[in-house]
Parts: structure tokens; C-alpha cells; sequence
């Protein structure tokens, strides 16, 4: 008899997730955000998940709350054997995550204790990690606090963006909840509770952390740019405009920071805090995104000044 899964997850980094409990067994339910608002247009749009669900034929549940709404007694009602967790964006209370005969599990994108919280993908890159991967996890009332079960890890590369790396977290979720999940229903794997040492969080993203301070390392704000790519992206301020940086690389320059040290068709590069960045596609607020060439094109900045910032 099939394993009856109650799946719960959000965007599109949980999809793939959902395929691989189709694969392992029978998804009783889905349960994902409630419809919003999306896009200029403000169109009610529904979750990825919820688009798959649909097209699989699936049931889909969208409670507006958890806690307090007996919503445990709901899932219970489906006699799960498991409840898998991907990117549902809620914290689940202590009725929801008993409810399946065997607890609740949760796919996180990262080598947990690292980077628990909303945004491990990002902060990774942000802070220069080797690596990162994606751990199954036994669900508890904290915040990713959860005894490990599996993890599987992958490099992070140079040329790593969150775009790209969410990609392939996503992928080895997948993978891992395919290879895992039966061995977990089986009575196979063991949970290790995670260590005290070496913890760190992972908050929101928000749009201030996209801010380019040329005060800070350019390898800094190289690691930056990539992780806050596609959202919120980094900027910094030009003649009392917005100036969105969309791709930079590390330089050896010296000198002031916020100093333009040389602008010309190869880039503009500015002085940091320790070495230089070097900005090779920007885009004007209003404006449509450029090389650094075109946007010196009637433009002169002047090596020495600071208008950025």
C-alpha cells in the first residue's frame, strides 16, 4: 500500500519537491499560501505549487491561518503517514505538525545548523561559503531546529547567483526526497539533532540589503550582488537617482572609497574598502539596463570624484 503524503510548500523551489512525494506515494492533500495579488497588473495569481496541484488533480488546501483553527484536525482526518515541508512559508504549530502518523519533514537549503531561517540560499553566497546543500529534517515547533535525517551538499561555484544555485537546491531536494523518503517510512534512517556550534540565521531578504557600501571589501560586494540576484538586486545612488549595478567584478585598484579610479569602455571601477569594484552593466532608474560604455556615452566621470553613493 502506498504511503499517504501530505505535501506543503509554496513557490517554485518546492515543486519539484511535490514530484518526488508523487513518485514515493500518494499525496492525500497539498496545502499552499493563499491565493494574492501578483505583478503590476495586481491579478490574482496562484502558487507554482498549487499550479502543479491542480494539474495533477490533487486536493488542494489554503487555510488563511494555522494556529488556533484546528487545522491539525483536518490533516489528521486524511490519516497521513507523513506531512513533507518545502518552502511553505508559514510556521506550523504543534497540531499540524503531529497530525501525520510519522511527524512532519522539511526539505531546507542549507548544511543545517548554517543559515537556519527564510533565506539560507541567498546568505550562503553572501557570506562566501565553499558550500551549502539541502538537509531532511524532522520537523519541531522551532525554527529549523529539527533532528537531521539526511543532507546532501554541492559546491558553491564563482559564478553561483541565488537564481542559479536556487535552481540546484531545488533539483537535489528532489533528489534527496526520492532517494530519503522511502528509507525514512521504512524505519531506516536515524535523526541526529543538529549541534550548538557553527549556527547562524538566515533573515528575510529586504531591499536595503541590496545597497552597495563601498566602504566594505569589493569581494564583499561582488558576493553580495550575486546573492541578491534577481531580488532585490544592488544599487547605489547617481546624481540623486537610483543606479542599479546588474553585473561587477573584483579589481586590484586602491584608493578612497566611493573614489572612481578609472571610467572608460572597459568599466567604471570604484575604490572599497579593500580593493575595487569594477561596474560592468548598470541601468538609470527609468532607464533601461546598459554597459558601463553606453552609459558613459555623454556622460564624463572624472577620476578622484565620489558620485556615488
Amino acid at each position: 500500500m502506498a504511503p499517504r503524503i501530505v505535501f506543503m510548500g509554496t513557490p517554485a523551489f518546492a515543486v519539484p519537491s511535490l514530484l518526488a512525494c508523487l513518485e514515493v506515494g500518494e499525496v492525500v492533500a497539498v496545502v499552499t499560501q493563499p491565493d494574492k495579488p501578483q505583478g503590476r497588473g495586481q491579478a490574482v495569481g496562484v502558487s507554482p505549487v498549487k499550479a502543479l496541484a491542480l494539474e495533477r488533480g490533487l486536493t488542494v488546501l489554503q487555510p488563511l491561518k494555522l494556529k488556533g483553527q484546528g487545522f491539525g484536525e483536518t490533516l489528521k482526518a486524511l490519516a497521513p503517514d507523513v506531512a513533507v515541508v518545502t518552502a511553505y512559508g508559514k510556521i506550523l504549530p504543534k497540531d499540524v505538525l503531529d497530525a501525520p502518523r510519522l511527524g512532519s519533514l522539511n526539505v531546507h537549503a542549507s548544511l543545517l545548523p548554517r543559515w537556519r531561517g527564510a533565506a539560507p540560499i541567498q546568505w550562503a553566497i553572501a557570506a562566501g561559503d565553499e558550500k551549502t546543500g539541502v538537509c531532511l529534517m524532522q520537523m519541531d515547533e522551532g525554527l529549523d531546529t529539527g533532528a537531521v535525517l539526511a543532507c546532501r551538499e554541492l559546491p558553491i561555484l564563482p559564478s553561483d547567483t541565488s537564481a542559479t544555485l536556487h535552481e540546484k537546491l531545488s533539483t537535489l531536494g528532489f533528489r534527496t526526497l526520492v532517494e530519503e523518503l522511502p528509507r525514512f517510512l521504512r524505519g531506516e534512517l536515524t535523526a541526529t539533532a543538529q549541534p550548538s556550534e557553527g549556527m547562524t540565521y538566515a533573515p528575510m531578504i529586504k531591499k536595503e540589503d541590496g545597497a552597495l557600501d563601498f566602504h566594505k571589501p569589493a569581494a564583499e560586494l561582488e558576493r553580495r550582488m550575486r546573492a541578491f540576484t534577481p531580488w532585490p538586486g544592488c544599487f547605489t545612488r547617481f546624481s540623486d537617482a537610483l543606479l542599479k549595478v546588474h553585473r561587477a567584478e573584483v579589481a586590484r585598484g586602491d584608493g578612497e572609497p566611493g573614489q572612481i579610479l578609472t571610467a572608460d569602455a572597459e568599466g567604471i571601477e570604484v575604490a572599497c574598502g579593500e580593493g575595487s569594484l569594477n561596474l560592468l552593466e548598470v541601468q538609470l532608474e527609468g532607464k533601461r539596463r546598459m554597459s558601463a560604455k553606453d552609459f558613459l556615452l555623454g556622460r564624463m566621470l572624472m577620476p578622484g570624484t565620489k558620485p556615488f553613493g
